[in-house]
């Protein structure tokens, strides 16, 4: 009876443990449970919410990461009745309701019953974290590539173990490149030992530019004296390296600001060249090109939207023959009776630039006119530690593709060559039965309509106003006389040259006080060579 009444107290005591361990397991799978863990979020101080987003990320389920940026967001919410947690997104005077794991629809809810869960700056780092370890074994490339960096920005020592696992299994060679550069973030704010720091060391120091001098920068601050040497050494090797490249940087902005300074030079350098003609309406010309582009482009928009990535090639001959005709017309009607009088030739097209900047004032108002980039030159792209933008790089192409067709016209061709024997002597060439009132008039109107193109290109960085002209006459008269006058080489090389010398005195000096010291510098070289860097030669001009 007794061994019975044991036998009997002893199965009890047996089923009651089983049941102890049973509701131990389950507890515990509950605390590993995505959904139990957003749900302990609703009541959890900042500290606490650390812990459980940390848990979360160890958890590998890509399924909470909407939960996470939701959370991240401001949008996740806990229901005051029963804690209940779920992603919300505003519909009228309610909250609808989104199931924060599976993401199926929860129904919706009054504001006044939802309560939002707060964050803080430690919690978007634990999130960041977290967002990426979980994305961080996505079979997506674009998906593994975000949470990479999101690790680069967020290092943590926790994060190790993840990217020792990610790395033995990541096949790209951009991700990978991206996760080294994270485990060497990690590690050195990590207890790991000095040999591993001083590799880490190496690897950010790699990576180059303001990031890696900003992480050298704060490890410095509480890193093991033992690394302050290397740490040292790595940021002055930057910070050199920093000044290289914005050297190259300001050459990069001086070769687009000289790109644009040859393509409104370029068609002064032939007229006041040939003719001597002090051009003030020059700026003008490239105007009215840049409205020629604003006009194309509402026509294209109006009637032909599917040709818009195209308007630039349709601007460029209108722009050409419209400008071109202006030049014709001011040459044959005002300026062949001014020739050998330059005072009286600067005050008369002065006074054109005044009418035509009126005359575009009264049809298209005093605003800035949009004019839109296309698609193929919008953006910009990164080379090295450059950033060039593709807008000015096809200003660039564009403008030396201009000169070298302008080259190959004064060189290959007739009207080129009459060009020329003019330049050079024109009272001979008259006698040799050429026509130099029309190779003046043909001139100028050649002069005229490559303004007219460079203002298409100028519509593309520039404000279209009626202004436009007026911000490059003074620069472009500087890179003639600069290069020498009448020779495209010597514009060529005198605008690259002012573009390279304005960028470098910009940052010391200020852009106006910057232009100052360009013009005092010019005036200095002329004393010194009055015919410029590349003197053109002739009887008529040594005489």
């Amino acid at each position: 009876m007794l061994r019975s009444c044991l036998n009997h107290l002893s199965s009890v005591l047996a089923a009651g443990l089983l049941l102890i361990l049973a509701f131990g397991l389950s507890v515990a799978r509950a605390d590993d449970d995505p959904a139990s863990l957003i749900k302990a979020l609703g009541t959890a101080d900042f500290a606490q919410a650390e812990k459980i987003i940390e848990a979360l990320g160890k958890t590998g389920d890509i399924k909470i990461v909407p939960a996470l940026e939701a959370l991240s967001g401001g949008d996740l919410y806990a229901r005051k009745a029963d804690g209940a947690v779920f992603i919300t997104k505003s519909a009228g005077g309610k909250l609808a309701l989104i199931d924060p794991v599976t993401g199926t629809d929860a129904g919706q809810e009054a504001k006044a019953a939802m309560v939002k869960i707060k964050i803080n700056n430690g919690l978007r780092r634990a999130i960041r974290s977290a967002q990426g370890g979980l994305t961080l074994l996505s079979p997506d490339r674009a998906v593994r590539l975000t949470a990479a960096d999101a690790l680069l920005k967020a290092p943590s020592e926790e994060n190790l173990e993840l990217l020792d696992t990610a790395l033995s299994k990541e096949q790209d060679g951009e991700v990978k490149k991206l996760l080294v550069q994270a485990q060497a973030v990690s590690l050195l704010t990590s207890s790991r030992p000095i040999d591993e720091k001083r590799g880490a060391i190496k690897v950010i120091r790699g990576l180059g530019g303001q990031d890696a001098l900003s992480i050298l920068g704060n490890a410095a601050q509480t890193a093991d004296p033992a690394l302050k040497g290397d740490i040292d050494a790595a940021i002055a090797s930057l910070t050199h390296e920093a000044a290289l490249w914005n050297s190259a940087q300001n050459i990069s902005y001086g070769i687009s600001l000289g790109s644009v300074l040859l393509l409104a030079a370029i068609g002064l350098a032939i007229t006041f060249g040939v003719m001597g003609i002090i051009n003030m309406a020059h700026g003008e010309m490239v105007m009215l090109g840049a409205y020629s582009t604003f006009v194309v482009q509402q026509v294209i928009r109006a009637h032909a939207p599917g040709l818009f990535e195209w308007s630039l090639a349709f601007a460029l001959p209108v722009a050409f023959i419209v400008t071109a005709g202006f030049g014709l017309v001011i040459e044959r009607l005002v300026i062949r009776f001014l020739y050998g009088r330059p005072l009286e030739t600067l005050l008369a097209t002065w006074g054109i630039s005044l009418m035509l900047q009126q005359l575009v004032r009264s049809i298209f108002g005093p605003t800035n006119q949009e004019v839109a980039n296309p698609i193929w030159m919008s953006g910009s792209f990164a080379l090295g530690g450059l950033t060039i933008t593709w807008n000015r790089l096809w200003i660039l192409a564009f403008s030396l593709a201009v000169f070298f067709a302008l080259l190959m016209l004064l060189k290959r061709s007739a009207f080129g060559l009459q060009m020329r024997a003019v330049t050079q002597n024109r009272r001979m060439a008259s006698s040799m039965g050429i026509r130099t009132p029309w190779v003046d008039a043909f001139t100028f109107a050649l002069g005229s309509g490559i303004a007219g193109m460079a203002g298409v290109a100028l519509s593309q960085i520039d404000n279209v106003s009626p202004n436009l002209g007026q911000g490059y006459i003074i620069d472009s008269f500087m890179v003639v006389v600069f290069g020498g006058v009448g020779n495209l080489w010597g514009t060529l090389v005198g605008a690259f040259s002012l573009g390279i010398l304005n960028k470098f005195l910009e940052p010391y000096a200020g852009a106006v006080l910057g232009k100052i010291l360009v013009l005092v510098l010019i005036i200095l070289f002329i004393q010194k060579r009055p015919r410029g860097l590349f003197a053109l030669k002739g009887r008529a001009v040594e005489a």
